[in-house]
């Protein structure tokens, strides 16, 4: 085994630290969205058939990312790879709608959700994801 094979052995555990990251982001905030749909969507301002896209996809993001880890083949991959791109489409989204303009996670008068320094963290784990897949 080469140098190579050996730094991104998929057996590596430290992968899972990302994944547990991100997932667990996403899967929290996903389930929350369906504890109030209509509420949720009305305080961003968003039509509930997008909140409720959003929510759905935020968990199938958290579980794809899971799962894919666990698996060592081409499927494993091609998910980590897509999971990476739908978190960054949403975080992306949630940077836009709320937290533009405020660097500091804490709340202010202008923000009071907190700024975007979080949801940035979460796009640089997510293209991580992208780039090397189930090789991380």
């Amino acid at each position: 085994m080469n140098t190579q094979q050996t730094l991104y052995n998929h057996r590596d555990p430290f992968h899972w630290l990302l994944r547990f990251a991100l997932a667990s982001t996403f899967l929290f905030h996903g389930f929350a969205k369906f504890g109030d749909l209509a509420g949720g969507a009305e305080k961003m301002g968003l039509p509930i058939l997008i909140w409720t896209i959003v929510g759905i996809g935020e968990v199938l993001i958290g579980l794809g990312v899971l799962a894919a880890g666990a698996m060592q083949n081409k499927m494993g991959d091609i998910i980590t790879r897509l999971c990476g791109i739908g978190a960054i489409i949403i975080l992306a989204g949630a940077i836009a709608i709320v937290h533009w303009g405020q660097w500091s996670f804490s709340p202010s008068e202008t923000h009071p959700l907190g700024g975007m320094e979080f949801q940035v963290i979460l796009c640089l784990i997510s293209a991580v994801f992208i780039a090397r897949g189930n090789k991380t």
